[in-house]
Order: C-alpha cells, then structure tokens, then sequence
C-alpha cells in the first residue's frame, strides 16, 4: 500500500514537473511574440514618420533628390521584410538613409528651422529611441527563450513539443556599429 502511494506521488510530481516546464517554454514564446510586437508598433510609427520628414524636405532640398529617393526605398524594402532577420537587415538599411539625410539638412539653415521639420524630426528621434528599448527588451526574451530551449532538463520537452529557437534582431550593417567619429574644427 506504502509502495502504491509513493508511486502516485513521484508520478504526479513529475507530471507537475513536465507541466511546469512547459508552460514556462509557451510563456517565453509569448513573451517574444509580444517583445516583437512592441519592435513592430514603433517601426510602422517610424515608417509613418518618414513620408512626412522627406514631405516637408523636399521643398528645401531641390538638389538633394537622390538622399530622399534613397529614405523612400529603404523605406519601401523595411515595410516589405519578412522575418525578423530580413526586418533587421532593412532597417539597418532605413537607419543608415537617415542618417545621411540628417547629415545633409545640416546644409539647409532654413529647413533646420522649419517647426513641421523639427516637430517631425523630434517625433522620429523619440520613435527611435523606444524602438532601440524595444529590440533590446525583444533580444533579452529571445535569449531567456533560447537558453530554455537548449538547457537540461527543458531541452527534451523543447524537443518533444516542436519549440524552436528564435532569431536575434542583429544589427548586420557595420557602419551602424562603428563608434561615430567626433571632431571639432577651430
């Protein structure tokens, strides 16, 4: 009778055990799902901003129709990615069109003045800003996701239940790593 009992014991503590781990694996999934969502709600803001910056530029920036058709590409290419690898390489693309585009209003005194310009330029920059914590905050359930997929005793039942590992939302452009050179000219 003893025996019976410690039987149903061990059996239901490892029922508990396999149910405790998988659900744990279903919320890190969640957990990404939703991390990456976040990535998804300040890339469409930020694709929403840019139609209007390039707007409002392009009456100031007559010569510079090359860095707006370059913006508006890139653009087109990041809203199209499929896929957090492809998303990552067309926002590395996005951000580096930007960032020649700020570089090249700096030639314009009128337009760095402009309040739509400036309102929309603040509006990207915070928009940049939140999407930065948000690949952050995605990378960081990506990692706890991926550690539980490989780590002993959840790797099996990661295996049995089809839960694969997930994608980083790397940077691939090396410019956008490189520190940016600083230099005051007297």
């Amino acid at each position: 009778m003893m025996g019976g009992i410690i039987f149903v014991v061990v059996i239901l503590g490892l029922i508990g055990f396999v149910v405790s781990i998988y659900n744990s694996l279903v919320q890190l999934r969640n957990r990404v799902k939703n991390a990456w969502s976040q990535i998804d709600v300040q890339l469409k803001r930020r694709h929403d901003l840019i139609p209007n910056l390039v707007e409002t530029a392009k009456g100031y920036m007559k010569h510079e129709r090359e860095t707006l058709t370059a913006i508006t590409d890139a653009r087109s290419r990041a809203m199209g990615a499929e896929g957090v690898g492809a998303a990552a390489k067309a926002e590395g693309q996005l951000s580096g069109a930007l960032s020649k585009f700020m570089l090249v209003v700096e030639n314009y005194p009128d337009l760095k003045a402009n309040t739509n310009f400036l309102a929309l330029q603040e509006e990207l920059t915070s928009t940049e800003n939140k999407l930065a914590f948000s690949r952050q905050s995605y990378n960081d359930e990506v990692l706890f996701l991926n550690n539980k997929i490989e780590m002993f005793p959840s790797n099996i039942l990661a295996g049995m239940f089809n839960f694969t590992k997930e994608e980083f939302f790397e940077i691939e452009d090396a410019s956008e790593k490189a520190v940016p050179k600083v230099q005051f000219s007297s």
